[in-house]
């Protein structure tokens, strides 16, 4: 069974990467199609003011619930799972009123609004309603491994808001925030009443056939989950209609519920902090904070496409191999090292991510905001703030994987202790879980961290690299730009062909099981 987890982690990882960077290609085209036919202001009130209101609501109504919810689903009591996350609908109704009220009449604004703002925020807030009423479907889908599922409903879903958005813009530019507050809500009811189809089709199905759905999209082979699927109805997803023999709630899941749930609100802070000190203290114009998003989307390219989604089915994995209560001395060895490999394998390759990023990032900053918005991104503030990006990235990759980890194997008690790190700075929290990590393995053999040291000739490379592209920098930049990129290409290929001779190991690993996979299908034909 730890195979399969594994398995469908790593097939939810690769999907995820490939999903996030079709969702942030899409907002690219989008925010360069509203500069274009709009302005940068209403970049920066869509950007800043509407996003940072969806993300306080959803994240502070939805991420400790699902993050509690998803430590070891086999043993769920689903009735007072269900229990438990409807509850989120309440608390996003109380979270959607505060922050709107807040949004419009508290904050203030050193210019005037565009049209339509009070609709945006509300048809915001709405949307946030709508789709915590279709969490429990959403925890269910993960928790069961439907990967195409997700994937594909994302997908639908980007589309969708993208069709509704762009026809709005071109038909009236002026109503900019009325086509956003439209496309958000007919996002969200798709997303919601799609989950709900779904599984009355899947439900229909399987009270005829015994449930055996394939783990894999691509396999062929004989592997399948044999779990009991828990729900008979669609009715069964609403609060109260399972059978339940125990409490209402399972005290445990609230106590850890509540637990991230404080995380969470300083988390929140820290993610956040630049947005937060945009809105809150409007020292910016509106045009300065859609130039400033512009470059911060460049900056965590990285970050969104790839650490996330490795963040999110790290996460589910190890909450499925490593018990929270329990020492790591009395649990199955086998798990336990299957864990060590994959944390340490996580661990190297987001910092020789990283550390690509920061290297070369360094000297094509300039080019890179140069190809995306012309002159006048070339000034050198921007440059300077994409230049400190990378640095984050660094910082980024190696925090979200120690924090997956700690998150997904700590009980409250330590979740609770590294809170108290967080509200001093974030990379107190950085190091929490770092330290975290080593003191799991305190009595052990296992030493996963190691796979953040990176290996000699990669290091070497990276120096060289980082030497030739900032002399190539200063001589080629900007009179040179081709020159300049094909040397950094070429530095690039050679740093690429160090780390894939030192992590020979995790290559052989990835072919084998890609070997294994195309037998197994060249068979079944």
């Amino acid at each position: 069974m730890s195979q399969n987890i594994l398995k469908s982690s790593l097939e939810n990882a690769s999907f995820n990467i490939i999903f996030q960077i079709l969702c942030r290609g899409v907002t690219f085209v989008l925010n360069a199609f509203v500069v274009r036919h709009v302005g940068q202001a209403v970049l920066g009130v869509i950007n800043v003011r509407l996003l940072l209101l969806e993300s306080m609501i959803l994240f502070l109504s939805r991420e400790p619930f699902m993050k509690a919810c998803l430590t070891n689903t086999a043993e769920h009591n689903w009735a007072q799972v269900v229990n438990l996350l409807w509850m989120t609908v309440p608390i996003c109704c109380v979270m959607s009123v505060t922050f709107g009220y807040i949004w419009l009449f508290v904050l203030s604004a050193s210019e005037a609004l565009p049209s339509y703002y009070v609709f945006a925020v509300w048809a915001v807030a709405l949307s946030c309603i709508i789709d915590l009423s279709s969490l429990i479907v959403q925890l269910v889908a993960t928790a069961y491994l439907f990967v195409r599922l997700k994937i594909i409903l994302d997908t639908i879903m980007i589309a969708i808001r993208t069709l509704t958005f762009v026809p709005l813009i071109l038909y009236n530019p002026e109503n900019a925030l009325f086509a956003f507050g439209v496309a958000q809500l007919v996002a969200a009811i798709f997303y919601t009443t799609s989950h709900y189809a779904y599984f009355h089709y899947y439900i229909k199905n399987i009270n005829k056939y015994k449930l055996k759905r394939r783990m894999s999209l691509k396999d062929n082979s004989d592997e399948y989950v044999v779990r009991e699927f828990p729900f008979r109805a669609v009715k069964d997803f609403l609060p109260g209609q399972l059978e339940n023999k125990g409490p209402y709630l399972d005290k445990k899941l609230s106590i850890l519920t509540w637990s991230f749930f404080r995380q969470g609100i300083l988390k929140q802070i820290l993610t956040e902090g630049e947005r937060l000190i945009m809105t809150v203290m409007p020292v910016l114009t509106f045009t300065e904070q859609g130039t400033y998003e512009i470059v911060n989307n460049l900056g965590s390219l990285a970050a969104r496409f790839i650490f996330r989604p490795i963040e999110e089915s790290g996460y589910f994995y190890f909450t499925q191999m490593i018990k929270r209560d329990k020492e790591i001395s009395d649990q199955s060895p086998i798990k336990v090292q299957e864990s060590v490999n994959v944390l340490t394998h996580m661990c190297s390759a987001v910092t020789s991510i990283g550390l690509v990023v920061l290297v070369f990032g360094q000297s094509y900053s300039s080019t890179l905001l140069w190809l995306y918005g012309g002159t006048k991104l070339t000034s050198y503030l921007p440059i300077l703030l994409m230049r400190a990006h990378c640095l984050a990235i660094l910082l980024l990759g190696i925090n979200g994987v120690t924090e997956c980890y700690t998150n997904a194997t700590a009980d409250s008690g330590t979740i609770n202790k590294s809170n108290l790190i967080m509200i001093y700075e974030s990379i107190a929290f950085l190091g929490a879980s770092y330290l975290f990590a080593i003191w799991r393995y305190k009595d052990t053999i296992y030493r996963p961290l190691r796979g953040l040291v990176p290996k000699p000739m990669f290091s070497a490379s990276l120096l060289v690299a980082a030497l030739i592209t900032n002399v190539s920098h200063a001589y080629f930049f900007p009179d040179e730009k081709v020159l300049h990129l094909v040397i950094g290409v070429i530095m690039f290929i050679i740093v690429l062909v160090s780390w894939i001779y030192e992590h020979h190991d995790l290559i052989r690993l990835g072919t084998n099981k890609w070997y294994e996979r195309r037998n197994r299908h060249k068979k079944s034909d």
